[in-house]
């Protein structure tokens, strides 16, 4: 977040994103809570109530920050700096895996440095009553991922590409957190090995499976992942 932005008159969804990143870099010490927050809005010159507001818990009745609402921002605010990032077109002339591996090691990228940020989130996600919301969280990362890379399956692949990105995408981040090879050698590495795995993969299956294979069981499932109920 730029040190002169000027927020004062920043909706709540755009006052989210700008002070995710700071609350991150809080978070690294107080953890994902409102004392992470507060920092984050002294930071911005941001009024405490008005940052509480932007992150108060879904049902808005007990007024308590979100550790979930700040993860959520979060994920957004690297959204945003990877389609900003790859707006140049620079993706069409790559091969399908260059795509996916350059997205995705944008984010990790983004992230380094907040291992201990990303440790305290991935505890939070895994609370029981997160779990859910955490899912969807995946499930969104990887849709964008594959948006950008110009994905435009609509059948049965549509779900099984976000899914496989998605389980790919949680694998690494484990490993990122834990990396302390040199320039993260480990963590490229791991994530090279299962884009190729997931390559070899989609041959294989594209040679097996008919078109009239347009459909699976768990398709439904799926679905409810990217369009949510409330």
């Amino acid at each position: 977040m730029a040190e002169t932005a000027d927020l004062s008159n920043a909706t709540l969804d755009e006052l989210r994103v700008a002070l995710a990143p700071e609350i991150a870099v809080s978070a690294m010490f107080d953890g994902w809570t409102e004392a992470a927050l507060l920092s984050a809005a002294e930071m911005a010159d941001v009024e405490p109530a008005v940052a509480k507001l932007a992150f108060k818990d879904s049902g808005g009745i007990s007024g308590r920050v979100s550790a979930m609402a700040m993860i959520d921002a979060w994920i957004a605010s690297v959204d945003q700096k990877m389609e900003a990032e790859f707006a140049d077109g620079r993706l069409d002339n790559m091969p399908i895996r260059e795509r996916i591996r350059s997205l995705v090691q944008f984010r990790l990228d983004a992230i380094e440095g907040l291992e201990e940020a990303l440790r305290r989130a991935t505890a939070v996600q895994a609370m029981p009553q997160n779990v859910a919301r955490a899912l969807r969280q995946g499930w969104s990362s990887a849709d964008k991922i594959w948006r950008l890379a110009g994905d435009t399956a609509a059948d049965y692949n549509h779900y099984t590409k976000r899914a496989i990105l998605a389980s790919i995408y949680a694998a690494t981040l484990a490993v990122f957190v834990e990396d302390d090879s040199e320039d993260k050698a480990d963590t490229r590495a791991f994530l090279d090995r299962r884009i190729e795995g997931v390559m070899k993969f989609e041959k294989a299956k594209a040679q097996l499976l008919g078109k009239d294979r347009e459909s699976f069981d768990f398709a439904r499932f799926l679905g409810r992942l990217r369009y949510p109920q409330d």
